[in-house]
């Protein structure tokens, strides 16, 4: 498990690495990437930036070099914003969990539609019963209202008594 201070250093990269990208990187390789997190070794020597890059392969790959490219300068950002013994050295690797992702919805979406239609068949079922229940419902408080109307007839009923 890591530790309390490696964490806050990989938080302290995170944001210093991502604003930077954002902000001073002019290289028009580096378009639509988003840090997704940061691993700091314990010694605080080295630092894995994973990144999600937008786009197709190549240009994954090109955004990628264009950042290891750019790793010296973001350093530079880094030591001037963290005050540590040593500065990380900067390592950026590709971050397959969104693509991932999406291909695990594209499979779910694939295989889902033939559920639906049972899960239309249950549903359709279960509207079904509801709008039972629902009429048994309107038929009760039809019910109580005829009852309370005999009720206030009962009480005018005796007023007239009196």
């Amino acid at each position: 498990m890591a530790s309390r201070r490696t964490l806050k250093a990989a938080a302290a990269v995170r944001e210093v690495v991502s604003m930077a990208i954002l902000a001073d990187l002019k290289d028009p390789r580096v378009r639509n990437v988003t840090v997704t997190f940061v691993e700091v070794t314990p010694d605080m020597r080295q630092a894995k930036v994973h990144v999600s890059v937008m786009g197709n392969e190549t240009q994954q790959q090109l955004t990628l070099r264009g950042l290891q490219n750019a790793a010296g300068y973001l350093q530079s950002k880094l030591s001037n914003r963290i005050e540590t013994r040593y500065t990380p050295r900067l390592e950026f690797v590709l971050d397959q969990g969104v693509k991932q992702s999406i291909e695990i919805s594209k499979i779910l979406q694939r295989v889902l539609p033939a559920d639906e239609e049972s899960s239309a068949e249950e549903s359709a079922t279960a509207g079904d019963a509801a709008e039972d229940h629902a009429d048994a419902d309107e038929e009760v408080a039809d019910e109580d209202d005829a009852a309370d109307d005999d009720a206030d007839d009962d009480e005018v009923a005796d007023d007239d008594h009196s």
